[in-house]
């Protein structure tokens, strides 16, 4: 499945509607986003039940501040609607693949239960 080009509009709905949602945020006077695209591409045809969105932080400057964009490129990854990683920088075709990898195996559910149960005390 080949890349798609993510508005505001169109952000929280693909979000909800998908079980793994990667979004990258770039832009094209961008060096490090223009040489990140295409292990975007290539890693997108490798999991066809991912979705890999761009966001152009250009365009869609709304979008980018409401998401804490600071630097780009920035990988966002989603899983069941809740974002799991957030990172900025390009990575190496490798640690794309293992991250997609992680992100598939991410049990959310369990890990959301274990997060809530931390930040309640114990009671008696």
């Amino acid at each position: 499945m080949a890349t798609q080009d993510l508005t505001a509009a169109q952000f929280e709905e693909t979000i909800a509607d998908n079980d793994i949602v990667l979004v990258d945020f770039w832009a094209s006077w961008c060096g490090p986003c223009r040489q990140f695209a295409p292990t975007f591409a290539a890693a997108s045809e490798n999991h066809p039940d991912v979705v890999f969105a761009k966001v152009d932080t250009e365009a869609e400057q709304q979008l980018a501040a409401a998401a804490e964009i600071r630097s780009i490129p920035t990988l966002m990854a989603f899983k069941k609607g809740t974002l799991v990683f957030n990172q900025a920088g390009a990575l190496p075709a490798a640690a794309l693949e293992h991250l997609v990898q992680q992100v598939k195996d991410l049990d959310v559910e369990a890990a959301l239960a274990a997060q809530q149960a931390q930040g309640t005390p114990d009671q008696a």
